[in-house]
């Protein structure tokens, strides 16, 4: 018999609910493509829709790190619901997540068998202590180098780089914030929080800097 318990319900529109009783094949099998579903030793952990802000901070991250990667050939850049299975049992769908080109041999059909380089979360009302507790000490403990967690709503993001085992944690509200696993890449914080959001190309210009890398074509509409 399958149980269902409420995670965390801060409002009617935001909400966490865990279901009991499922292995991982089921997971695997039945998990939506269009919806965000992860899975802990057992229990399917089920999300609510996300915000339009939400929405839009994650394409805005996706664009600039993704057009940054494929420039100097780093790997590749992909966001949930696509499965990042830590180990078995523990299967994450990350906001976004880069896979280093030396990790590609672990990237199947179905999802990334291990840790990837870097993940980024960004929090609702419902998962920022998911994301900042419970996530963080598991991606800490199976091996994501870098984690970023992004709280619109505290106007902050925090920074865990591994440094040995255990991550060293930074709190950034502006400024220049540099990854330290994709070499070069930086935002400014700041733009983050404006509304509406910058030009993702602009902001690109501004990372990539004098390069005789090409900037990519600009799709229509952007």
């Amino acid at each position: 018999m399958t149980h269902r318990a409420v995670l965390d319900v801060p409002d009617v529109t935001s909400y966490l609910i865990r279901f009991q009783g499922w292995t991982e094949e089921r997971f695997l099998q039945e998990a939506p493509e269009d919806a965000f579903w992860e899975y802990e030793d057992g229990d399917v952990i089920v999300h609510s829709p996300v915000g339009i802000r939400h929405q839009d901070i994650v394409q805005f991250l996706t664009v600039l790190l993704r057009t940054y990667v494929r420039t100097h050939r780093l790997g590749q850049v992909l966001n949930g619901p696509a499965v990042v299975r830590l180990r078995p049992g523990l299967d994450y769908e990350p906001d976004i997540f880069f896979v280093g080109a030396d990790q590609m041999n672990r990237l199947g059909e179905t999802y990334l068998e291990g840790p990837p380089r870097w993940v980024v979360e960004v929090t609702s009302p419902s998962t920022r202590r998911y994301d900042l507790e419970t996530k963080a000490r598991n991606y800490e403990r199976y091996g994501v180098a870098e984690y970023w967690v992004i709280d619109p709503e505290g106007r902050v993001v925090v920074q865990h780089v591994s440094v040995g085992q255990r991550y060293r944690r930074r709190r950034v509200r502006r400024g220049r914030l540099e990854s330290q696993v994709a070499p070069g890449f930086w935002i400014d914080v700041g733009w983050l929080w404006q509304d509406p959001l910058p030009d993702e190309w602009t902001c690109l210009q501004s990372i990539l800097g004098p390069s005789p890398a090409p900037l990519p074509h600009r799709p229509p509409g952007m």
